[in-house]
């Protein structure tokens, strides 16, 4: 049984597949040592001041179901970038547990380390980390080739994926003829290719520009619509975090400030820190028509049908800016709310701060 065709077992859609509990990590030359003070209260600062260590994370606990976007954001250095690493262990924890499956990856043998980062996940980088001296198609087929897979084989498979991409007539192109955007697809094609379950994007489009940023975050929702993998997203944007997550973790100096759904989130900001992230938001991109609409009323009467999982912006140009509207909401072809656009609109105004 090749490579391509063994079945690896994982746990179903919605179940938590990547478990992380109470993890640590503190960089530094004796960082079990630290431990005591952390646990204690002392911070990041006082911590670095010191005792010259450094607090990278700090008490994590997420569950990452299987199936869903988990995307962790924060700001540069709060630590989301050394969590992902955490996850295939290409940094230890000082303390704590990752769980993959139920089974703490800390625990694996090097050959069972090796396995599990080769069969069952894939990561897809910033900077593309593609080879020059390969095609597209050869690099497409490197996960392949690792599992040792046929040359006829993997590259049929890579093709597919390049297909899907958008790449198909780019096989036997060159890394260096391809555009930023062409060649991050390249690298989703790459981590499609190696059938992994789970995908690892760390800043994966950050630096693409504008326009192709949005395309390849369009991209990704496409295939995961269709793929239902299960993705942990990095990112410093939360216009792209609110875009692409079902579930959203905040990080603010090592430490969780809030998770959730994106709509809790951005209606329910757990603090200041927090409330002043998503003050500027575009909450019409993230908000949808469940969390804002009314119970069901037949006797309304109503401008059409909207479903409860669109987001408010496409409701507002189906609207056509008319306040005075208002929808059905059905989900599977059953009416289960109302919507008022002007309910939606107070949607959009941000809380005000406490004491503000």
């Amino acid at each position: 049984m090749n490579a391509m065709t063994e079945t690896v077992p994982h746990a179903r859609e919605g179940e938590t597949l990547i478990r992380v509990k109470g993890l640590y990590k503190i960089f530094g030359d004796d960082p079990e040592a630290m431990m005591g003070h952390v646990r204690a209260g002392m911070g990041k600062d006082e911590l670095q001041e010191r005792y010259g260590h450094v607090l990278g994370l700090q008490d994590i606990d997420i569950d990452m179901k299987a199936g869903e976007i988990t995307v962790v954001m924060g700001l540069s250095g709060s630590g989301k970038s050394t969590l992902i690493r955490h996850l295939n262990l290409l940094v230890e924890p000082t303390a704590g547990v990752v769980e993959v499956d139920g089974t703490d990856v800390t625990t694996l043998s090097v050959e069972e380390l090796r396995r599990m980062r080769r069969e069952r996940m894939s990561m897809v980088f910033q900077k593309f980390a593609l080879l020059p001296h390969r095609t597209v198609v050869q690099n497409a087929a490197m996960p392949l080739e690792v599992q040792g897979v046929p040359v006829a084989e993997r590259e049929a498979e890579a093709r597919r994926w390049l297909d899907r991409v958008g790449l198909g007539g780019y096989a036997e192109s060159w890394p260096n003829q391809l555009s930023g955007g062409q060649q991050q697809r390249v690298g989703i094609a790459r981590a499609l290719t190696s059938n992994a379950d789970i995908m690892l994007m760390d800043e994966a489009f950050s630096a693409l520009d504008p326009l192709i940023r949005t395309d390849m975050q369009d991209l990704l929702l496409e295939l995961q619509a269709e793929l239902h993998k299960t993705i942990v997203f990095i990112t410093h944007d939360l216009d792209e975090a609110l875009k692409l997550a079902d579930h959203l973790v905040i990080l603010n100096d090592g430490a969780i400030a809030q998770q959730g759904e994106p709509q809790e989130i951005l209606l329910n900001p757990a603090d200041s820190y927090v409330e002043d992230f998503v003050r500027d938001i575009n909450r019409a991109r993230v908000l949808r028509v469940a969390s804002v609409m009314d119970p069901h009323d037949p006797a309304l009467a109503v401008a059409g049908t909207v479903e409860a999982s669109e987001r408010l912006e496409a409701v507002i140009a189906k609207a056509g800016g008319d306040t005075s509207l208002a929808f059905q909401v059905e989900e599977e072809g059953r009416p289960v709310g109302t919507l008022h656009m002007r309910d939606l609109v107070r949607a959009l105004v941000p809380r005000e701060p406490e004491g503000g």
